[in-house]
């Protein structure tokens, strides 16, 4: 009997690349995938895959309702519909997945994709971090099978609830290089979500100071409109163009051909101290130079492939001083480019879903023994 699976997030299924990958893996591995998302006004029908996809709806898109409004929804929608394991991803979608896999006394595996009470924007909040960690104490510590982007989270959540996480990076497919995109001017790429703690704001300022060369940005997030009014108010619209959300294939072409690209966060909260972002790869895996951060697995990682600038200090000067001296140097940059190369054939996908399916294969297992008794 085929195995069924139910993934839960806040996100609108279309722009998730990361859950697209994960579901299309535990479906190539035999299972039956749900995934839950969000329906926004501005979503967009929704893409054909392998696996079912279910949008819930709801009245509000941000702060303490939506989240209330959406937790209530998908605990319905879990209550009403059949699972034989529910993968909540994040926070902020585990606790219906929780309650309602103890109601029917089914596994549940926490796939923590960010560390996510350390969040800037939940750290800046008492009363908000207060709430999640409320959250976090009732329901990480019960769930055995996990899996979490990055060395530092995994220790984070050993240390706090004594839980052995896997470690599955947001690495990228292996797959051909993309041909020459049609762009006539030289330029460096922003690609991700324009939310608070990316270091946007930073690097736009920052091309006040970096000659020769347009910064594009794909993505959107709830700074999007904001870093648009930046730029208009530094007088930068010729320096910076927003693209809003591109395509995964036009995407790929857009980073092949970018000169340079940016993993940048600030240094508030564990979660952007300890991150692993899925773009670090992305651009390696396009032989793109970038300017990352030097935290600890950024830096570890770049000790063994120096596939980047790594900056101490998010700020402009130094920004603006890494940027340029990547630019300018044409062996340092092809030195980067050909390290990302190398690097791209160890760190894939291919490798990393491997552990991700010994993880559900694991929970399954004990869930078994367990009926068995």
């Amino acid at each position: 009997m085929v195995k069924k699976i139910t993934c839960t997030v806040t996100t609108d299924l279309n722009y998730d690349q990361r859950m697209k990958r994960i579901c299309n893996s535990l479906h190539r591995a035999g299972y039956e995938v749900t995934l839950v998302g969000r329906k926004r006004p501005f979503s967009k029908p929704l893409s054909e895959q392998p696996h079912r996809q279910v949008r819930l709806t709801g009245r509000f898109e941000k702060g303490f309702l939506f989240y209330a409004e959406y937790n209530l929804r998908l605990f319905f929608f879990l209550l009403t519909n059949k699972f034989d394991l529910v993968n909540a991803i994040d926070l902020d979608s585990i606790l219906p997945g929780y309650v309602v896999s103890k109601m029917r006394k089914k596994p549940i595996i926490y796939d923590a994709h960010e560390y996510f009470t350390e969040m800037e924007e939940v750290v800046s909040r008492p009363g908000v971090k207060r709430v999640w960690e409320w959250i976090e104490r009732e329901t990480v510590p019960n769930i055995r099978h996990g899996y979490t982007v990055s060395e530092g989270y995994a220790e984070l959540f050993k240390e706090k609830y004594n839980v052995d996480y896997e470690q599955v990076r947001n690495v990228t497919k292996l797959q051909k290089m993309p041909g020459e995109g049609v762009q006539n001017e030289p330029y460096i790429l922003y690609q991700g979500s324009v939310n608070v703690g990316r270091g946007l704001d930073v690097l736009i300022k920052a091309m006040h100071r970096v000659p020769g060369y347009k910064l594009y940005v794909c993505g959107l997030g709830n700074l999007y409109d904001e870093m648009r009014t930046l730029v208009r108010t530094e007088g930068l619209e010729d320096k910076v163009e927003f693209k809003g959300y591109v395509e995964p294939d036009k995407l790929r072409t857009f980073t092949a051909n970018a000169a340079l690209g940016f993993t940048l966060f600030s240094n508030d909260g564990l979660s952007n101290q300890h991150s692993l972002a899925n773009r670090f790869f992305d651009y390696l895996h396009h032989g793109v130079p970038q300017i990352a951060m030097n935290y600890p697995e950024y830096r570890r990682f770049n000790e063994k492939f120096e596939v980047a600038e790594l900056l101490d200090a998010l700020n402009i000067e130094s920004l603006a001083a890494a940027i340029n001296k990547v630019l300018k140097d044409e062996r340092y940059r092809e030195k980067l480019k050909q390290n990302c190369l190398r690097a791209r054939n160890e760190h894939h996908w291919e490798k990393d879903e491997q552990r991700m399916l010994k993880v559900f294969e694991q929970a399954f297992e004990e869930y078994e023994e367990a009926v068995q008794v």
